[in-house]
């Protein structure tokens, strides 16, 4: 497993990696002001973060300007899927099953995101029927 999906980053994390996703290489300044516009957040909590990021493994850090350049050392995708797969296996005994069920459940689907979910899982289907071959 590689270093990057034994890290969860918190819920501060997780928000100056939003940020760095959506807006590339940034200072901490950029990143200290895109957070301010939801919440009131200080520059030295957000510098103290990203330090903290870089030392474990969530940013990279380029010194080699006066001002400091912090891009994402994990990628979205890869995030997101390995947060997913913690809260399935924490939350639903790894059951995909029940997690989709309650998400169902407890949201109207349209018909749209229906046949979008039947496709996948038609996806899914004829994937595993390749590899069984």
């Amino acid at each position: 497993m590689s270093q990057s999906k034994k890290i969860r980053p918190t819920e501060s994390e997780l928000e100056i990696l939003q940020v760095l996703w959506e807006h590339g290489p940034s200072t901490v300044r950029f990143v200290n002001d895109q957070l301010n516009e939801d919440r009131e957040v200080g520059y030295t909590t957000t510098l103290k973060l990203m330090q903290i990021m870089a030392e474990k493994g969530l940013a990279e850090r380029d010194t080699s300007q006066r001002t400091h350049i912090y891009s994402p050392a994990v990628t979205e995708a890869e995030t997101q899927q390995n947060l997913l797969t913690q809260f399935v296996d924490r939350t639903f005994k790894g059951s995909a099953m029940k997690l989709v069920m309650q998400a169902l459940g407890n949201h109207n689907a349209s018909e749209a995101e229906l046949d979008e979910i039947k496709a996948l899982i038609e996806e899914i289907e004829t994937e595993g029927r390749r590899k069984n071959k």
